[in-house]
């Protein structure tokens, strides 16, 4: 079995915030990422980079973390009894691009390793990618779910299939059978063909991200809008919020650990939301089609 490397994981993790804003912000054109180091001690830290009110991104955040814990909280080893009492380190880069153009879709990344220290490590990779569009366009879906499946076929066929089912089963909105976007790729507890196979594996699926995305950015940043598409976007975007706050993995072991950071994990958040009470999409309009055919899974490759 093949040493787990964490310090490697890190120097790459970090590597990856820097490509990622740098590549972001290029595409901006006009926004600039504020840096915010924090630092608990013996719990980690980390460096949370945001852009606000840029020139395409209305809200764009960039978070690394590294931090360590005594004991996992009863939720997380509630399906793994074994790492209870364990103590443990997790490390990742997340990201969420908000744009203020309704056309240019919201996008999420996240990469992550988790490992129990001590002798005898326990440890897996989780993340992924994926796409919310407000407004939809099959070049854009077939653009970002190509880009996906080229990262993963190097790895054998099987891999995207199976990541983008598994996205597809894990952005759903169970409170309003109602999947959040186009999906992406996700996985969790990848440790399958040792260490370095799987760390492998993450750098590709990481590095595709800016390939599957700007290009859509840059398509649909000049569209013209209206201000009653910009009232859509902001009432769609309250079903991300709802996602985050109720489902996602990664804000609920932040908040239930202990060892999160409160204004890190909350920067996935949209600046501007919207709920509209018993809203009703018109007939055949574009807005409807988004929920009836877009959010709709479906093979774009």
């Amino acid at each position: 079995m093949s040493k787990v490397d964490t310090d490697a994981v890190r120097k790459f993790l970090l590597e990856l915030q820097e490509a990622i804003c740098a590549r972001l912000a290029t595409e901006d054109g006009a926004g600039e990422f504020v840096t915010d180091r924090w630092d608990r001690g013996d719990g980690g830290g980390g460096v949370s980079r945001v852009m606000s009110e840029g020139a395409v991104f209305e809200k764009a955040g960039v978070n690394f973390s590294h931090v360590f814990g005594k004991a996992l909280p009863p939720s997380a080893t509630a399906t793994r009894p074994e790492l209870a009492g364990r103590s443990y380190q997790a490390m990742g880069v997340s990201l969420v691009v908000h744009p203020e153009n309704p056309f240019v879709p919201t996008s999420h990344a996240n990469f992550r390793m988790f490992a129990t220290t001590g002798d005898d490590p326990v440890w897996w990779f989780g993340g992924g990618f994926d796409l919310t569009p407000y407004y939809g366009f099959d070049e854009d879906c077939a653009h970002w779910h190509g880009a996906a499946k080229n990262a993963c076929d190097r790895f054998g066929p099987e891999i995207y299939p199976r990541f983008k089912r598994n996205c597809d089963e894990y952005f759903y909105l169970k409170h309003r059978d109602e999947h959040r976007g186009i999906g992406g790729l996700f996985f969790d507890d990848l440790n399958e063909g040792g260490f370095e196979r799987s760390f492998t594996l993450v750098r590709a699926l990481a590095e595709s991200f800016t390939e599957a995305y700007l290009p859509i950015v840059a398509r649909r940043k000049s569209c013209a809008w209206t201000a009653a598409q910009r009232k859509f976007q902001e009432y769609r975007r309250g079903r991300y919020a709802e996602f985050n706050l109720v489902y996602d993995r990664g804000t609920l072991f932040g908040l239930q650990s202990g060892v999160g950071r409160i204004e890190s994990i909350l920067m996935s958040l949209p600046p501007a939301v919207r709920w509209v009470y018993n809203w009703q999409a018109e007939p055949g309009s574009e807005e409807e089609k988004l929920t009836s055919y877009y959010l709709v899974p479906k093979q774009w490759v």
